[in-house]
């Protein structure tokens, strides 16, 4: 008998300051078996970063041709590829040239993403975003996730804040790029 996703709802409150979107929004996440809670956490805050309109979650990890989040224009172009993890050269070399802008979320160490992704062709590397979280912040903000749950995320001077129940998480924003 095959594993189903569960479902998590989750209502946000966006103030991204730096971009200038101030939105509330609720949001279905269906999180695959094979999925950790660390990574569903990622993929959340990555959604609400990156928070625009024709942004939708897809199947990800259901699907392997699509990334985590994607970002399609009013005729169905994709705009923007967002992968959640740690991608490998070649999806990312598709994904910069099917889409204007791609960006990596992961809550794994960015040092050895960008060494698995160093020296290899990669389609406008130098365009690729990544962002990398710390691991034991994703850990506690995961395990402070609730089926059903309220979250806000302020955005300001690069500085990602969360509030999450009676919790407050503090993410600097770091860009890195593939060289």
């Amino acid at each position: 008998m095959a594993l189903t996703s569960t479902i998590y709802n989750a209502t946000v409150d966006l103030s991204n300051v730096d971009r200038g979107v101030y939105e509330s929004f609720a949001i279905r996440l269906a999180m695959h078996p094979s999925e950790t809670m660390q990574y569903m956490a990622t993929r959340l805050i990555a959604y609400c970063l990156e928070y625009t309109e024709g942004i939708a979650m897809t199947t990800g990890l259901s699907n392997g041709d699509e990334p985590a989040i994607v970002v399609r224009s009013l005729t169905g172009e994709i705009t923007a590829w967002i992968e959640v993890g740690l991608p490998d050269a070649a999806r990312l070399h598709r994904a910069s040239k099917l889409a204007g802008r791609v960006a990596v979320y992961t809550h794994r160490d960015a040092r050895q993403l960008l060494a698995q992704l160093s020296g290899e062709k990669i389609h406008r590397a130098g365009d690729v975003l990544i962002r990398a979280f710390d691991r034991a912040t994703i850990g506690e903000i995961a395990a402070a996730i609730d089926r059903r749950t309220s979250l806000s995320l302020s955005v300001t001077h690069g500085e990602l804040y969360i509030g999450l129940g009676d919790r407050t998480f503090t993410l600097p924003l770091v860009e890195h790029r593939v060289t």
